[in-house]
């Protein structure tokens, strides 16, 4: 339990040094940021539940005022401001990722990470989107001209990348932060 607290901590750090990585984009107020490729990486390195916490914790960081967000920003402000449903829908993507990958584990499963991560690259958009549109009383095709097709491209390109450190990253976790779940399995495997 200690390892995973520990990870799930490492893990709100790393989400929130990505965030200082942020290039602007001319004509949105949305900027280019690695920090969604982080919490995707929550989900499929962490799993459903230690992921999402490791975003939430990340997430509670930048409201108690830490610079976390994006370009070093943080507070209550940043969240309601027309790009924080971003913010939110990075719970939602650590969660669905984790959900879809599973705990890691020591099995090499390299379709369902694809679909992990493309879920979890999608669903981070949909309160993104909502919120987007809410506060700046823009038409859907609008939003989706300011906020979701310029980034798809880079996102779909993080997304490999992702995989990409996924899968050799994964059995690692999962021997050391999920081992006793791992000797569970393979002494059940060698019960059969």
């Amino acid at each position: 339990m200690t390892k995973r607290i520990v990870f799930t901590a490492l893990f709100a750090a790393l989400t929130a040094v990505c965030g200082f990585i942020s290039i602007p984009v001319p004509g949105t107020p949305i900027p280019i940021v690695i920090q969604n490729m982080m919490v995707v990486l929550d989900g499929l390195l962490l799993g459903p539940l230690w992921g999402f916490c490791a975003v939430l914790v990340f997430i509670l960081c930048g409201l108690i005022g830490l610079p976390v967000f994006s370009g070093g920003t943080a507070g209550i402000a940043k969240l309601m401001s027309p790009t924080g449903g971003f913010i939110i829908g990075y719970a939602f993507a650590a969660l669905l990722a984790g959900l879809i990958a599973r705990k890691p584990d020591n099995r090499r499963n390299i379709v369902r990470l694809v679909i992990a991560a493309l879920c979890g690259f999608v669903i981070m958009y949909v309160p993104g989107v909502i919120h987007f549109m809410r506060s700046l009383n823009k038409t859907f095709s609008e939003t989706m001209a300011l906020c979701v097709i310029p980034y798809i491209p880079g996102d779909l390109i993080k997304m490999v990348v992702s995989i990409l450190i996924c899968i050799p990253l994964r059995k690692t976790v999962a021997t050391f932060v999920f081992q006793e779940e791992v000797t569970k399995q393979e002494a059940s495997k060698e019960e059969k």
